[in-house]
């Protein structure tokens, strides 16, 4: 395993970081528990949880992946082995998160009441990495960082506000270290500049946002920002929620797939998609390669990647994930993946 910093906090994480968000609904906390066994024992020591999980949203399952985490740090006693990362719901009007039955807003109160609700369940008197899910202000596009440009308007709760209620609760102890998710580059930025202005608040040390062959946004600003203010991308979705793979190719809808089971892929079915998976897995079949290790492996390396989290429902597929890294790509199929880049763009913000 390849270990790399964590912004400027000192610390070292996996390149390779394991998402959870099956856990609870596609997976048991025994296959959960299991998949972590694995995981810790390749190297891995970075979880990739939040307070909405598991996936899809649903009141009756919130919470269960922090909770899975959590009996499984209790019983192997492992909590000093494992960056623990976990997330706050930014503005939503999902209302089942907070006691009073409010709907989710980054506010000072609620996310306190987050908090203090996550140590809970992850039975830790600590979180290392505490990210705010997606932005507390209304913005075009879910990723927050889109390839068209919408107006939009409404409620928010300032950047000032939020980054003040995390510098409480670092003071205190409960939280490490913050970071985004679904971020822009303003965003960013905005959230930087008011710690360095007002001294004292907790810097961003991290941006967790989708980032795969299918969605290359993040190096139109986002890469430069990560590169230039030691905040590194923490990339979700590498294989595009499994598209990447080929198995959804010509409509196909394998047993027990996450876009079978919900039906939650249409971020992933947009005009041209098929099109540009079928040039990304003629690619990988001429080189020889794996479709999801090479999708992976193009990840790990980037400049401004600090750690590619993956997620499996399988153990089969959590071997060949982690097995990816291992592949250096070459410059020959970089080239051609750059190629088919240009021809067809980021399908998929």
């Amino acid at each position: 395993m390849q270990y790399r910093p964590l912004g400027r906090t000192g610390l070292e994480v996996s390149a390779i970081c394991l998402g959870t968000m099956t856990y609870g609904q596609q997976n048991t906390e025994a296959e959960g528990h299991a998949q972590m066994d694995y995981a810790l024992d390749r190297g891995i020591n970075f979880l990739d949880t939040a307070e909405l999980y598991s996936i899809p949203p649903k009141p009756d399952t919130q919470g269960s992946t922090e909770r899975i985490i959590g009996t499984w740090m209790k019983a192997r006693g492992n909590r000093d082995k494992v960056i623990v990362a976990t997330k706050v719901c930014g503005l939503s009007d999902m209302t089942w998160f907070r006691d009073d039955g409010s709907p989710a807003r980054p506010n000072r109160a609620q996310i306190r009441e987050a908090v203090e609700k996550s140590l809970t369940r992850l039975q830790t008197d600590y979180i290392d990495l505490y990210q705010l899910h997606w932005p507390g202000r209304p913005v075009p596009y879910f990723g927050s960082n889109p390839t068209r440009w919408k107006d939009v308007s409404g409620e928010e709760t300032p950047i000032l506000e939020t980054l003040e209620a995390v510098g409480d609760l670092v003071k205190e102890g409960k939280i490490r270290h913050f970071g985004l998710s679904n971020e822009s580059a303003w965003g960013t930025m905005r959230f930087l500049h008011e710690a360095d202005a007002r001294g004292g608040l907790p810097r961003v040390v991290s941006i967790q946002n989708a980032y795969h062959l299918l969605n290359r946004t993040y190096e139109v600003n986002l890469a430069e920002v990560s590169l230039r203010e030691d905040v590194g991308l923490l990339a979700y979705s590498p294989l595009a929620q499994g598209y990447l793979t080929g198995k959804y190719q010509n409509g196909a809808r394998p047993a027990g797939a996450r876009s079978t089971l919900f039906n939650r892929g249409q971020r992933y079915e947009t005009p041209g998609t098929e099109e540009a998976v079928a040039a990304y897995l003629g690619i990988a079949a001429e080189a020889g390669l794996d479709p999801a290790q090479m999708a992976i492996a193009f990840c790990l390396s980037r400049s401004f990647m600090t750690s590619v989290i993956i997620g499996a429902t399988t153990m089969a597929q959590l071997k060949t994930d982690i097995d990816a890294i291992d592949l250096v790509l070459s410059p020959e199929v970089e080239a051609k993946i750059d190629a088919v880049h240009q021809r067809v763009g980021n399908p998929c913000p």
